[in-house]
Formats: C-alpha cells, structure tokens, sequence
C-alpha cells in the first residue's frame, strides 16, 4: 500500500459581474455559471467592492454606464488596491463604438472591452481564458508555498542531525581513544558498554531520518496483515523492560484485540510511544493500555506521570521539535507515530491528565485504501 504525497487542491473560480440592470445580470449568470465557476453579481460599484473585499475574483464584468459609480471609476478603485489591482476587467457597454471610450476604458486598467449584445461563445471564451489564468497562478503560489516548506524543513533537518548525531558519535570517539590508552588488563567492558549504547542511539536516530525520508517523499508503504495488537505490546513492553530495567512498564488489554494492520509500523508506533513515556516519566512507571471491546476499532493508551507545557501540546506531533523544545533525539518519534497512526485511517492525541502524560491512539481494526502522506492531523474521537 503506496502512500502518495497529496496534489495542491485548487478552490472554485469566481466571476463577478456588475451592471445595473437585473435582466443582464441574469442572462450573464446563465451564460456563465457552470461546474468550477461561481457566478457573483452585483447591481452597484458599492455592491461590488463589498463582494471584492470578501472573495477572490479570476475576472470581472463590470458594465460602464451605471448611475453614481460607472465601470470606469469602479476600475479605478480597483486599481487602487493591493487586493484587486491584478484582477482582470473587461468593460461591457451598449454605447457606440467610441476611440475617445475605448481609450479611457483601457487606461482604467480593462483587459478587453465588448459591446452588447455580446454573444455568448465570445464571452464565454474569454471568461475560461481567464479563469484559467487565475488557476494557474493560485496553483504556481501553492506550489511556491510547498517548495518554501520543503527547503525550510530541509534546513531544519541538516541543522538538527549536524547536532544531534555529533552527540553520540563523540561519545564513540572519545571511548575509542580511551579504550586505545587503557593497558590490556583494564576492564574495558563498562566503555564497550558506553560505545555500544551510543551506537543504538545513532542507529535509531538514522531509522528515523528513513522514516522521515519516505513519509515527506510519499513512498512509505504499509503492509497489512492479520495481528494481535497484544502480541505486538507485548514484545515493545519486554523490550523496555530489558533495556529499562529501572523503569516499571505495565500492560494491561481488555478485549479481541486482533486485526488488520501493518504490524511492523504499529510496533514502531508502541515503541515509540514508550520509549517517550521512559525517558520523561517522573515516577518509574508508565502504563500502557489496550482496548479491544469496539468491533470497529483497536485502542491503545500510554501513561506516565508528568506535564506537557500547554504551548506545546499543539506542535507536538510536528517534526523535529528540537528548534523549540529540548530533546535528547531527533524530535522525530511522535511525528512519525502520528504519520503511521494517520496512515492506518485512525488518530492518535496527547493530554495532561490528572498530573500524567496521556497519549490515546485509534486505529481501525480492518485497514482501509491507501491514505495520502504526509498525512493531515486529525482528531481522535472522544
């Protein structure tokens, strides 16, 4: 199941059309509205600057002789303002053909000027023209926006594994220099030891970075298939217990807790969530909890004593977080729970409870159709 990054959506194109008389206002609409396009009118250059202040407009209709404010002052206002100087007019008249007009209509900032009757194919053709314009720049600005992102998270990345990983690799170093210096006879094991934890933490801190790889390019893929989420909490809370062995980790499920989903990944959502839970627990204890009594879907809880700073909370399952919060690791772990969880179709959210850290996960018990990655966050139900 290829997880694909999802296509820049482009919203609905507005067509705003201003003349003062009712009856052209609605043969314009039926000419013009259609699938994609939305149609806005107004009687008035006042009515129509409301509705410039309020939508994004690909091109306007604006009719020239209209009492108090005409097409052509209304234009200039237009022009007048960041907001609507780049929005395309055409002049619609049934005056005379008139030079003298025509000049003034262009000088106002038109981008063509028609004379009723206008027939319907000819503006119709123009409106698409320009609509499609307007498109093709709100979808050149998204993808700006995108391509911003990339590189600004691009810097983050380099900037936080230039840090990061320096930690342990100089930890490796200097215990290899050390070990060097020692006569044969030394007990070498404690800083074979040291190495060799050092080693773990860059290995894990390199799995993520693929990880992160693969979420941001869209080429993660999952690989369901029939488990026991049991079986997988079990093996994540063993491991702990052996690696942590100064930490209590206590399992407690409740329910069918069998499945359809991606075993490896959710074992990874597990570890991760425990591992955190290890490292910033305040009392030696986390727990965690499995729910399978919901036909629909599988639960999971884990706990452990200690607060999240509120201005935390709505970032924290953003990617490397170390820029704006201390960590001893790459600030990637929840962000990839949260992608895997997403991926799956569920949710995952984190709470202070009670003086406790609670993250509470969802996953549907059958895995559905591939979801688009990088995922969006969503709410977990209460």
């Amino acid at each position: 199941m290829n997880l694909t990054q999802a296509e820049p959506t482009l919203p609905q194109a507005n067509v705003l059309i201003v003349d003062d008389v009712p009856q052209n206002l609605l043969a314009m609409r039926a000419i013009l509205e259609g699938e994609g396009l939305s149609v806005l009118t107004a009687e008035s250059g006042a009515q129509a600057l409301e509705l410039l202040l309020t939508h994004s407009i690909a091109v306007a209709l604006l009719d020239v002789n209209m009492p108090e404010m005409n097409g052509f002052d209304l234009a200039e206002l237009m022009r007048g303002s960041t907001r609507t100087r780049e929005v395309p007019i055409i002049f619609l008249t049934a005056s005379p053909r008139d030079p003298g007009r025509l000049f003034l209509g262009y000088d106002s900032g038109a981008v063509d000027f028609l004379h009723k009757p206008v027939e319907p194919h000819v503006i119709l053709s123009k409106v698409r023209i320009f609509v499609e314009m307007a498109r093709q720049r709100e979808l050149l600005r998204q993808n700006n926006e995108r391509l911003a992102r990339a590189l600004a998270l691009n810097e983050t990345m380099l900037a936080v594994m230039t840090h990061d990983l320096r930690t342990p690799l100089s930890v490796i170093s200097l215990c290899a220099e050390s070990l060097e210096l020692m006569p044969p006879e030394t007990d070498r094991s404690r800083i074979a030891g040291r190495i060799l934890d050092s080693a773990h933490r860059m290995a894990r801190m390199i799995a993520q970075l693929l990880d992160f790889s693969k979420i941001r390019s869209g080429v993660l893929r999952l690989e369901p298939q029939a488990g026991d989420l049991r079986a997988v909490a079990q093996e994540v809370v063993e491991e702990f217990r052996q690696s942590a062995p100064g930490v209590a980790v206590e399992l407690a499920c409740e329910g069918a807790l069998s499945g359809y989903f991606d075993v490896d990944r959710m074992t990874q959502v597990l570890s991760n969530l425990t591992g955190n839970a290890v490292r910033h627990t305040g009392d030696a204890r986390v727990s965690m909890r499995l729910d399978g009594r919901d036909p629909a879907r599988l639960s999971a809880q884990v706990r452990n004593r200690g607060h999240i700073d509120d201005a935390l909370l709505p970032r924290l399952f953003e990617p490397f977080k170390g820029s704006f919060h201390a960590s001893d690791g790459l600030g990637l772990g929840l962000y990839i729970v949260d992608q895997f969880v997403c991926a799956h179709g569920g949710a995952v959210e984190a709470a202070n409870v009670d003086g406790e850290v609670v993250f509470t996960l969802w996953i549907p018990r059958e895995l559905s159709e591939s979801r688009a990655a990088p995922c969006a966050r969503a709410q977990a139900p209460g």
